[in-house]
């Protein structure tokens, strides 16, 4: 039987069956596959013609050994696993699906703070061990009286700052698209320097993409910008932090804590040092996570694939072909 032009050549979801009934309606064959290495995909995938990729690299080795691909969708808002340069060269349509888990993802960042600034993580685990004490939860700032710093406000960057807004804090943002043509930003927020969000944030928040240039952006000398006690919560990409230099950071007692959804190489090994801060909330990059969105992933997933294989427009092209 010929493969079909249609692969999942990863995905860790449960299952596929909303991509089915999208793919079986409009007459499509697929394949879903469990591919890790860049070598799995080329011994696996070959003759197709889009992807559907979660994890698995994309990259120049890739799409010299299956000339027929041309598509890729990837499960998710960042495409930093797709070398999307290379992919134009070689005539692939990258998309992926930025507005899926917009309220997740928002959410989660608001979780992780309410918990660090109340301390109900620390003080939950304490109550857990007899500890019945609200003291040793002392200080707690009044969140209406907190400075929220947000670094990237596109969809999940202005979800946050809008929920944040509602509880009473200032909010200040930098964005490197501020000030540019064609965007609009709401009012409510205060755009600053880079510098300056560093500097007056209680509660900084990451919602940027990341690229070679924000790579490692959360930095030794950033840390030191930062206020003393403040909070630091990373929902976007665990390559924008060095994470050697957060450790140092809360080591000093330069933060308060932090919050981690996403961490640089996952899972997180069990002997991290991030595990040894009592401040420390991390979550299993589920962020994005709800039953909805999940599904609507799924859906949009395979729809714009659809939309590909039948020479209509894509609606979230990454770059243009």
């Amino acid at each position: 039987m010929e493969n079909p032009k249609i692969i999942i050549c990863d995905c860790d979801h449960k299952d596929v069956e909303t991509e089915r009934d999208v793919f079986k309606k409009s007459g499509f064959d697929f394949k879903w596959l469990h591919c890790k290495t860049e070598q799995e995909v080329i011994d696996q995938c070959q003759g197709a013609v889009c992807f559907l990729n979660q994890y698995a690299p994309m990259n120049e080795t890739v799409f010299k050994a299956i000339p027929t691909l041309k598509m890729i969708v990837r499960y998710g808002v960042g495409v930093d696993n797709v070398d999307v340069p290379i992919a134009t060269k070689y005539g692939v349509q990258v998309c992926n699906v930025p507005d899926y888990g917009t309220n997740e993802v928002a959410d989660q960042a608001l979780a992780l703070m309410l918990s660090l600034v109340r301390k109900i993580h620390m003080i939950g685990n304490m109550t857990r061990k007899g500890i019945w004490d609200y003291q040793e939860a002392i200080p707690v700032k009044r969140l209406a009286c907190s400075t929220v710093g947000i670094i990237g406000t596109g969809r999940i960057g202005v979800a946050f700052a809008k929920r944040v807004h509602t509880l009473g804090c200032k909010v200040i943002a930098y964005d490197v698209k501020y000030g540019q043509d064609g965007y609009s930003f709401p009012d409510f927020i205060g755009y600053k320097s880079m510098d300056e969000v560093l500097a007056q944030a209680d509660i900084l928040s990451l919602h940027c993409a990341l690229t070679e240039q924000s790579k490692e952006m959360m930095n030794d000398a950033a840390f030191a910008k930062m206020k003393e006690g403040s909070y630091f919560i990373n929902v976007a990409r665990g390559g924008l932090v060095d994470e050697q230099a957060l450790v140092q950071a809360l080591s000093s007692g330069k933060l308060a804590g932090a919050g981690l959804d996403v961490v640089a190489h996952e899972p997180l090994s069990k002997g991290s040092p991030i595990f040894e801060f009592s401040n420390v909330v991390v979550t299993p990059h589920m962020g994005w996570y709800s039953k909805e969105s999940a599904e609507e992933l799924n859906r949009k997933c395979a729809e714009e694939t659809v939309r590909f294989m039948n020479d209509e427009p894509v609606h979230y092209p990454i770059n243009h072909i």
